[in-house]
């Protein structure tokens, strides 16, 4: 399990620091009180901070795998970096997540090749706009399986 994702050298502005944070915070509190957003399903992504220690939380949106997973993408809207909760991953990747009012254990493992492919299809299939992220930038935004003890 390799999170090896680069940056790209263009892409769209993320924001940073404590509006990001704060974003996230009336965002996810927002996801817990209705699961979906724009059109598809999301879920809280509590994270360990890779440099801080410090927990993180993140709405991110979510696509069902055949087989029971849950895929989250790090398309950060398209920018030149990965956003900060793929790194987090990366240095903790089993954590926690919020989704229909339960909270479940995860593992996080990012997709290549074939995988990472059949797994794009299946995301753009369902959300259209996503191709629109990729156009943003030159990297290559990774595709992350999120898989629990119960099979998700």
């Amino acid at each position: 399990m390799t999170f090896d994702s680069k940056r790209g050298t263009y892409g769209a502005r993320q924001p940073k620091g404590w509006f990001l944070r704060l974003g996230n915070k009336i965002m996810s509190g927002r996801v817990r009180k209705n699961a979906r957003m724009m059109g598809f399903n999301v879920l809280v992504l509590h994270t360990v901070g890779r440099r801080s220690g410090v927990e993180r939380t993140h709405p991110v949106g979510w696509f069902a795998e055949p087989g029971g997973g849950r895929l989250i993408v790090a398309s950060a809207n398209g920018a030149a970096d990965n956003p900060a909760w793929y790194y987090n991953l990366a240095a903790h990747p089993d954590v926690r997540i919020e989704v229909g009012g339960r909270t479940e254990e995860v593992t996080a493992e990012q997709l290549h090749g074939d995988d990472r492919e059949r797994a794009w299809q299946l995301i753009l299939k369902e959300a259209p706009r996503f191709a629109q992220y990729a156009t943003k930038t030159d990297r290559e935004m990774p595709i992350i399986r999120l898989t629990g003890s119960r099979g998700l």
